[in-house]
């Protein structure tokens, strides 16, 4: 087995038996079925639309002590892997629906940095006592009403010189239109507060999504 660090902590790339897998250096059980190679857990890109901008090699940036606000956490599949990164950090991990919740739970009472809100990422005032200035908000919500709710979290939330980094999907914001246009026109509404500092497509994994890095301005 050959270990290969990467840019960002407590993420490898391992070799094994002449197959490539991405890895978080994790101590914890399987979360959602993923593998475990001797202190290390499989990161699925199937599962995970962070997983995908990682094994690209996006410079993205996560420290281990980060402050991170996660918008639709839903069961925690990512979720996991960013605990394993910021393992010296916390993450605030909103979801509303009540199923998916239930597995995000389970994930928080392994993890002592997963603080989990049963909460709708559309109303930041309601949790706006729990959470506090975050260096990262991560936000994977599928609703027409995507970008303004970044907006208004980012509002509440985003310390000055914070990044960003937002999942959008097409499909869920005009299901008719060319995702190219919904794209171009989503950049030029966060242009309005934030940098654009990159823009991935996230086929073959997700289909019709791409992620967005941000910085605030």
């Amino acid at each position: 087995m050959r270990v290969i660090e990467t840019r960002i902590p407590n993420v490898f790339i391992l070799e094994v038996d002449g197959r490539k897998f991405l890895v978080t250096r994790s101590e914890y059980p399987p979360h959602y079925g993923e593998r475990k190679f001797n202190g290390f857990k499989e990161w699925r890109l199937s599962r995970s639309k962070l997983g995908v901008l990682v094994e690209r090699g996006i410079k993205i940036k996560i420290e281990r002590d980060w402050k991170i606000l996660y918008l639709g956490a839903a069961s925690g599949t990512t979720v996991s892997h960013l605990a394993d990164i910021a393992d010296r950090g916390v993450i605030y991990a909103v979801e509303y629906a009540p199923r998916p919740f239930i597995g995000l739970l389970r994930l928080a009472r392994e993890r002592k940095n997963v603080i989990p809100l049963l909460r709708n990422a559309e109303l930041p005032e309601s949790y706006n006592g729990i959470v506090e200035r975050v260096d990262l908000i991560y936000q994977d919500i599928a609703q027409k009403n995507q970008i303004e709710i970044f907006e208004e979290n980012a509002r509440f939330f985003l310390r000055d010189g914070g990044y960003g980094i937002i999942m959008v999907k097409a499909k869920s914001m005009d299901s008719t239109a060319d995702p190219r246009k919904i794209y171009s026109e989503v950049m030029e509404r966060l242009e309005n507060n934030f940098r654009i500092i990159n823009s991935v497509d996230l086929e073959p994994y997700h289909k019709d999504h791409i992620a967005i890095e941000v910085g605030y301005r």
